[in-house]
């Protein structure tokens, strides 16, 4: 099955597309009381912006960048957001490893691990390891992939206390970034695609970790009545008995904080199964999946919902960033959260109300009028395609214009592999509203006449007008991966590509302005903040994530065991060197006692479905894990049982499957040596052709 997976969104506000007046109006959230010196949260101001208004660095000096230090990282996932506050960088990578470095030297202060790969269990199946952390008060806050939050000594290190926000044996973990709003801390969880029973965020006294409120995404089993009036509300548009399948739901990324408000923002996951005949008897919106929810930050209690898609059943979920901004829309100023889930359409909504101002299309898919989602098969036993609009990076808003990264590909959505699961796959119609295609607030068929179309497998960095539904400029990028967005005062907007290479741009024009070739891939979310008077910027580079699992996607390949991973940082005048980049090579393992066994290898497929999360495929060199048909482990029954279901690598991220029988072990084994011997078979007939 490959399914929608995808990018970033960075976002702004900028005098080319919002207009003058809307520039000196607007983003008075983009304040957090430092000046741009610190970058405190993943976004770095409560209404997520990811935009820095320092401006030593601008258009005209950016070209003197040059590399300050670097550190090497072990394996693990270097996709995630590094914070900085009064000139101590605090990184978490792999499975929230948290280091303190300072900025001036690069000399690593402490290094914090919970070693939570020994106490996850089945949960490592599901999640990749920690995707950013938060500062307030003194105390760095991280979440583990077993599901513990904890608060950290921002001077020694030392944890000041831990909680577990998740059930001990279910599939719920934690791989997003804490947020942290007038005291409190936040924390939703990952698990949707395992059919974890609900999801839910929680909050908690940041200063304790004492629990104060928590809030349920999809409502539970009427019989044994409901937390609050918003989950009797929401229950009446399920049907069946989904409690049974859990509904999920998650909020594994996306929450926003509204200061003038009080008021929290959370985007919700899908649901599962994905197809909602068998989750919901096929009836119903399923609320409050696939929505963004506004929830009073003090108690939790539920103000307002929009549901970007109604009864969804094909992953585009709202998880991505959500912005807060003050606009000028017909002549009136509004206050306004905007957000480009996986759908293809970006979305202006009062922030007060939750009513829908605009939905421009983005996705250089064809998505007709917005209304419907063409089955591209004969027959759901066939493969179905879906326009993808954009995944997860991370969105920044600026007063000056609004841009985000859009996939360029269609991901399919295999029937048979739901089929044989049990879950069968449809198609369904995506919608929005009657009354917003008819009020015109749902635009679509095309982003403007100065797009340059992306071709099928890339991606595009556009800047954005949220007003006009409209993109003043593209910059269509040479793979589908593109990295994470910074946009700065000075003029600059930062990010990173799949083959390794840093760009910053004009914010005005697109107009490619510095580069730097960090040897490997660069698709974290950079952050700049300020040092002994002098600005810096820093971001990780490495596969992870969702890009790392999809090597059929990679505009060069990727080999888990010999790439880089790296903390980067960049001031003007640095002239640091990085060591040459050594030749990926892609030695596809010799197996010479394998011997053909075709039953044992289709039971083994089936199996290895288990292995999907991070290794998609046989053959995929997608970076989050080893290349299997590289792998001589497969060759000996012995090693593949003492890793595969005794977890001899569980430390290194690799989990373990207890569960296997001999029979099954076998199998598995058998189908893995007979892709490998595919593989190098193809690679001779390829070789022996030229």
């Amino acid at each position: 099955m490959a399914f929608a997976v995808g990018l970033a969104l960075l976002l702004s506000s900028c005098l080319a597309c919002a207009g003058e007046e809307g520039a000196r109006k607007a983003h008075a959230l983009l304040k957090d009381g430092s000046a741009g010196a610190n970058w405190p949260g993943f976004g770095r101001t409560n209404g997520e912006q990811h935009y820095s208004p320092l401006d030593q660095l601008d258009a005209k000096n950016v070209g003197r960048l040059g590399l300050a230090w670097s550190i090497d990282l072990e394996p693990g996932n270097p996709v995630s957001g590094p914070i900085a506050v009064d000139g101590i960088l605090y990184t978490s990578t792999g499975y929230s490893i948290v280091r303190a470095i300072d900025v001036v030297t690069g000399k690593q202060l402490w290094l914090f691990d919970p070693r939570a790969t020994e106490k996850a269990g089945r949960k490592m199946r599901q999640g990749w390891g920690s995707r950013g952390l938060a500062w307030w008060n003194g105390r760095i806050y991280v979440g583990t992939i077993d599901g513990r939050l904890i608060a950290i000594d921002a001077k020694t290190g030392r944890e000041v206390w831990s909680v577990m926000t998740v059930g001990k044996d279910d599939y719920r973990f934690i791989t997003g970034a804490p947020r942290v709003f007038d005291g409190k801390v936040i924390i939703g969880h990952g698990g949707a695609d395992s059919a974890a029973p609900r999801g839910y965020v929680t909050t908690y006294d940041a200063e304790t970790g004492r629990q104060l409120w928590r809030f349920y995404v999809v409502p539970g089993n009427p019989a044994d009545g409901f937390e609050d009036e918003a989950q009797a509300m929401a229950a009446k548009t399920w049907a069946g008995e989904w409690w049974k399948q859990g509904g999920v739901g998650t909020v594994w990324n996306a929450m926003t904080y509204d200061t003038d408000t009080d008021t929290v923002f959370i985007g919700t996951g899908n649901g599962a199964p994905w197809n909602r005949r068998v989750r919901s008897a096929d009836r119903g919106d399923n609320l409050f999946l696939c929505s963004i929810v506004a929830l009073d930050a003090k108690s939790g209690k539920y103000k307002w919902h929009y549901q970007v898609n109604p009864g969804e059943s094909w992953d585009f979920n709202a998880s991505m960033d959500m912005q807060l901004a003050d606009l000028v829309i017909d002549g009136k100023m509004r206050k306004v959260l905007m957000q480009a889930p996986k759908n293809g359409f970006f979305y202006v909504i009062d922030r007060l109300t939750g009513k829908l101002l605009s939905a421009g299309c983005h996705c250089p898919g064809d998505l007709g009028d917005g209304s419907r989602l063409e089955e591209r098969a004969a027959d759901r036993g066939a493969r179905s395609a879906l326009p993808e609009g954009h995944g997860l990076r991370d969105v920044a808003e600026s007063p000056w214009c609004a841009y985000l990264v859009a996939l360029g590909f269609q991901s399919e959505v295999r029937a048979d592999v739901f089929a044989a699961a049990g879950h069968r796959f449809q198609v369904r119609r995506r919608r929005h509203r009657s009354e917003d295609l008819a009020a015109g607030v749902v635009q679509c068929g095309g982003t403007g006449a100065n797009v340059t179309p992306a071709s099928q497998g890339s991606g595009r960095l556009l800047a954005w007008d949220p007003v006009t539904r409209q993109a003043k400029w593209s910059v269509v990028g040479k793979g589908v991966w593109m990295g994470g967005v910074l946009a700065t005062s000075g003029n600059l907007v930062f990010q990173g590509e799949a083959d390794g290479i840093l760009t910053a741009y004009d914010a005005g024009t697109g107009e490619a302005l510095w580069h730097f070739d960090a040897r490997s891939s660069v698709l974290a979310p950079p952050i700049t903040y300020s040092a002994g008077g002098r600005q810096y910027v820093t971001v990780m580079s490495g596969m992870g994530t969702s890009p790392g699992t999809n090597g059929a996607h990679l505009n060069k390949p990727v080999n888990y065991r010999t790439q880089t991973r790296r903390i980067l940082t960049f001031v003007l005048d640095a002239k640091v060197q990085l060591p040459p980049a050594e030749p990926v090579t892609m030695p596809y393992a010799d197996d010479p006692d394998y011997k053909p066994e075709p039953a044992a290898a289709a039971r083994g497929a089936v199996l290895f479905r288990s292995c999907f999360t991070c290794h998609p495929g046989v053959g995929y060199a997608g970076g989050t894990a080893p290349e299997l048909a590289m792998s001589l482990v497969p060759s000996s029954a012995a090693a593949f049982e003492t890793i595969v279901r005794k977890g001899a690598l569980v430390a290194n991220g690799m989990p373990r499957f207890e569960e296997f029988t001999d029979e099954e072990l076998d199998a598995l084994r058998q189908y893995v040596r007979s892709e490998t011997r595919r593989i190098r078979n193809e690679r001779r007939d390829d070789a022996a052709a030229r």
